[in-house]
């Protein structure tokens, strides 16, 4: 288990055209949200009873991210493979997330947070898709925290998609792969380096997330379930990512001189 931390900043600005932003200012920390099922198997309950305890964790987690420094949050919802798990595990998630969708917007508008859904949207149902937009338009003069939720998403895919979009070019740069990964999975902003990302239920790897973003990102695993993961848990993880020294390949200077 691995653990990170560095220095804590609060920026409140009036838009995005002017001086930044918290959401731009903050820093971005990615969250691979594991451990549903075997923390609801752990209680003799269904794996559903795991995801619904889940989604409530995520409003507590959103909440607490811009007071810990957090200016971009990325949640990892559901992976293109999870398709593959049974049909009623499917189909609750989907409810469940159009459940939220639908109950944390006006939350979010009220805490000034803008709301963005990536991934792939043709194999998602018609009336979550609805709710995503819906959600997306409500939400779109917040700058206090940009909240990400990946849906239906593989970095791996994206990274495909891109290339294919952009094939013919004469040269490609590393900026115009990003600018149109952005676009293939609907995000519309920056897309930002992960700085650092969190891994609950104690697995240690990425799972197909943000393979580009996470290039140089600091990495903290912990065996909390997410279902028990909680606000002090987050501040935790970011002091431990303020405490390490990010070099980005280069040699810190006391030791180059």
């Amino acid at each position: 288990m691995s653990h990170t931390h560095h220095t804590v900043k609060h920026v409140h600005a009036p838009s995005r055209a002017s001086q930044p932003t918290a959401a731009q200012s903050g820093i971005h920390v990615a969250v691979i949200m594991d451990g549903n099922g075997r923390w609801a198997n752990a209680r003799g309950r269904p794996r559903t009873a795991g995801h619904i305890a889940g989604a409530r964790v995520v409003r507590r987690i959103v909440e607490a991210a811009p007071d810990c420094g957090i200016g971009m949050l990325t949640l990892y919802a559901f992976s293109a493979d999870n398709w593959a798990r049974p049909s009623r595990e499917v189909a609750l998630l989907m409810r469940l997330f159009r459940r939220y969708l639908v109950a944390e917007t006006d939350r979010c508008v009220t805490n000034d947070v803008r709301m963005r859904i990536i991934g792939r949207r043709d194999r998602i149902p018609a009336e979550l898709l609805r709710a995503i937009r819906a959600a997306e338009d409500a939400t779109k003069h917040g700058t206090r925290l940009d909240l990400r939720i990946a849906v239906d998403y593989s970095a791996r895919d994206s990274l495909v998609r891109a290339a294919e979009r952009l094939k013919g070019q004469p040269s490609i740069t590393r900026e115009d792969l990003s600018r149109t990964m952005g676009e293939v999975d609907h995000w519309d902003g920056e897309c930002r380096d992960v700085d650092l990302l969190i891994r609950t239920g104690g697995e240690q790897r990425l799972s197909d997330f943000l393979l580009w973003e996470c290039a140089y990102a600091e990495l903290y695993f912990t065996d909390r379930r997410w279902p028990d993961f909680t606000p002090a848990d987050l501040e935790h993880a970011v002091q431990v990512f303020h405490s390490r020294e990010r070099r980005f390949g280069a040699v810190p200077e006391a030791a180059a001189g």
